[in-house]
């Protein structure tokens, strides 16, 4: 399918049709209160198809929404979807942990609510040219950005065993990435690999039966794997995370959608580092300085209900954290949240 095939197909359809938005009740829930109030800044850094964005300007009509999405598809059918909010909704092409930075390039300097709607999007995985989807045959590309950066053959023919270890087992958590990795090397060696069915074949004979019948689809964890390494998405949402709490204004709320335990730990630390005093423990006052700048508004990761689960499928492993900016900090917030990984 051609590019012009797809966009077709694409617009035919619709992207409100096609996108059933994760929790998209709660979420407006949780940042509406810190969107009413004339001229709210709204930050959508995973824009997607839109979905989030369009019930967020529908229940607050003071908010202006600035949705950043590095993938120029999505841009082009949430453009669509959101045209009749006119100026309220700006597109903005740009990787989300330098989403802050795009912002200030259009002269905002703080926002009042945020959301992350981490990992693969509909558009992505249904989309079957892009290689996201390990059941449907495609080439091996899984960029979110096809307009730069390797693709996921790239990384499959020419990292070094030890490489395509690595990111199996940490990316993927993979219990078989050493035995995968070495048939990888040893496949490529007859043919460079290109399409998303000759991986998912090898993983079938490598991954053993029992695992297979009690683990999933074999292609799940090194599909996941390979996109996260193409796309850079713990390094960037590692650094994306720090940025957009800086820029909550105090009384702001941030909320964030992760899919595996990779991304929710990352969140989980970041934000529960804002919520924890830093003073000493022998220390009789605590100082501006140590106090918490976030208040956790969720218990833990909330889960999506089991009706909205059998709704939308994609809601299964979804987990929604968030916080309110209830002080500004003296020192930045990077300084407090580095090596949230380890």
């Amino acid at each position: 399918m051609t590019t012009t095939q797809r966009e077709m197909g694409v617009t035919a359809r619709g992207a409100a049709d096609r996108h059933t938005p994760v929790l998209a009740a709660r979420i407006t829930e949780l940042l509406a209160p810190a969107l009413d109030h004339p001229g709210a800044v709204f930050l959508d850094g995973t824009l997607g198809m839109g979905g989030h964005t369009e019930a967020i300007l529908q229940a607050c009509p003071h908010a202006t929404a600035y949705g950043v999405d590095r993938d120029t598809d999505a841009l082009r059918l949430a453009g669509e979807r959101l045209a009749s909010y006119g100026d309220r909704f700006q597109p903005v092409h740009s990787v989300y942990d330098e989403a802050i930075d795009a912002l200030a390039e259009r002269g905002v300097s703080s926002v009042d609510a945020v959301l992350f709607d981490l990992g693969v999007s509909s558009l992505q995985l249904d989309e079957t040219d892009r290689g996201f989807a390990y059941s449907v045959d495609a080439p091996l590309d899984m960029r979110m950005d096809q307009t730069t950066g390797p693709t996921a053959a790239d990384v499959l023919n020419t990292y070094s065993a030890a490489d395509l270890t690595r990111i199996l087992r940490v990316y993927g958590e993979e219990r078989f990435a050493r035995k995968i990795a070495a048939a990888i090397v040893r496949e490529r060696e007859q043919e460079p690999f290109t399409d998303s069915a000759r991986l998912v074949e090898l993983l079938r004979r490598v991954i053993p039966g029992a695992s297979q019948r009690t683990s999933g689809h074999p292609g799940k964890r090194t599909f996941q794997a390979l996109r996260i390494e193409v796309n850079g998405e713990l390094a960037s949402w590692e650094a994306a995370l720090p940025a957009a709490i800086d820029a909550l204004a105090v009384g702001g709320r941030i909320a964030v959608l992760s899919y595996h335990s990779l991304e929710d730990r990352i969140t989980k630390r970041a934000l529960a580092a804002g919520a924890t005093s830093t003073a000493p423990p022998d220390l009789p006052v605590e100082l501006p300085e140590h106090a918490p700048y976030l208040k956790l508004l969720t218990r833990g990761g909330e889960q999506p209900t089991e009706q909205e689960i059998a709704d939308n499928a994609r809601a299964a492993s979804a987990r929604l954290r968030a916080a309110e900016r209830i002080l500004p900090t003296t020192r930045g917030v990077q300084s407090r949240t580095k090596g949230l990984r380890r």
